[in-house]
């Protein structure tokens, strides 16, 4: 098999273009051919706004290029992740004329929602769930800017129009039966719809599920969607609370006042794998839906149990009680009550750590994921056929 795989990468690197490369990693271990289109938005800077919009809309330019990668590749699939903003939805029909399947995994929610995560003013927002969404125009959803919400909305809208997300994506993979509901919810097809999780590769270490932790950890970036406040407000409530704060981000300034949060700056992975295995638990205080948090795995595979806010698909990855503890969204005395139990109770958290560490075992190894993966790329050639 030869799989092309295309991902327009982003200005500040995260989640997204760590799958990207891990997956193209997984399938060149298999003896896979694998090549890699891809565009990055460091290149936005230099291009005059309506060019870009335009872009948005329809990339002749990379339709033409990703013609020309088929015809000398020859893949047998096309496996895209962000075609936003400079590949655009082109993709598809490139592929299309020359009779190839497309899988396209969605990392947010993107097409249907201007500002990706379904979340206005602090709070979960569906006003343009399976709707034209020029509310987030008005708005200005997607970046604070109207005109640049326009783009991303007449993007949409165009695309909506043609039957470019119904008839031309042979084959959606959601990262979870929460977000593949809400993907159906707006419009995609339920007979194209698959669900496969992310992966990360960690062995078990001997202390991972024997030595008992101590303290709460975070980790990703400060911004306000992850819930921030209301950890900060928890630490307020429970000041007997000591958490580290691994990432970096605008909410820093406000994290710093508080004498029971360490802030730790960025780390590279081995010493945030090191934080998870000393940690009694992770928290995960996040006010939108969070499609996939690779933290969540990576804390999973570490033997590290999660307390999260119990909303979208955060109330579906963890089983309350067994893998880490789940509280009201937004309500900090709720969760500060919940890390104050968890640090009463070491070994039950232990316990939830072990049962963690199972999970990951049964659900989120490269090893499972490969044939999930093959499975949806047969599928999707077969669809074609």
């Amino acid at each position: 098999m030869r799989v092309l795989i295309a991902h327009n990468y982003y200005q500040q690197a995260g989640g997204e273009d760590a799958v990207v490369a891990e997956e193209a990693s997984l399938l060149e271990s298999h003896d896979i051919a694998v090549e890699i289109y891809a565009k990055h938005n460091d290149s936005i800077k230099f291009m005059p706004r309506a060019q870009l919009a335009l872009e948005t809309l329809w990339s002749k330019k990379s339709a033409d290029e990703v013609s020309a990668v088929i015809k000398r590749f020859k893949p047998d699939v096309i496996h895209s992740h962000n075609t936003f903003p400079l590949i655009s939805p082109s993709l598809y029909y490139a592929a299309a004329r020359q009779n190839i399947p497309v899988v396209q995994t969605l990392h947010n929610f993107r097409l249907f929602c201007a500002q990706a995560m379904f979340m206005r003013d602090g709070k979960v927002c569906e006003d343009c769930l399976g709707k034209l969404a020029w509310r987030g125009v008005i708005r200005g959803c997607y970046r604070g800017s109207k005109l640049q919400s326009a783009a991303v909305v007449s993007m949409q809208g165009l695309h909506r129009m043609l039957g470019t997300y119904q008839h031309k994506v042979t084959r959606y993979i959601a990262l979870n039966q929460f977000c593949s509901d809400k993907f159906i919810e707006a419009g995609l097809p339920k007979s194209r719809m698959s669900i496969k999780p992310n992966f990360i590769d960690l062995p078990l270490l001997t202390n991972d599920s024997t030595q008992l932790r101590q303290g709460g950890l975070f980790v990703g970036r400060l911004s306000i969607e992850k819930g921030l406040v209301t950890l900060a407000e928890a630490a307020s409530i429970y000041t007997q609370a000591k958490l580290e704060i691994i990432g970096v981000g605008p909410e820093e300034r406000m994290l710093k006042t508080h004498a029971n949060i360490s802030l730790q700056g960025w780390k590279a992975p081995i010493d945030i794998y090191a934080s998870m295995r000393s940690a009694s638990y992770l928290v995960m205080p996040s006010i939108w839906y969070e499609n996939f948090p690779r933290t969540l795995v990576e804390a999973f595979a570490c033997g590290l149990p999660v307390i999260a806010s119990r909303l979208g698909a955060m109330a579906e990855l963890i089983d309350d009680g067994f893998t880490g503890l789940l509280f009201e969204p937004g309500n900090a005395k709720d969760l500060a009550e919940k890390m104050q139990w968890a640090d009463s109770h070491p070994e039950e958290m232990l316990k939830m750590g072990r049962e963690a560490r199972w999970e990951y075992e049964t659900k989120y190894t490269s090893a499972i994921n490969f044939k999930q993966l093959m499975a949806i790329y047969k599928d999707a050639i077969d669809a074609h056929r």
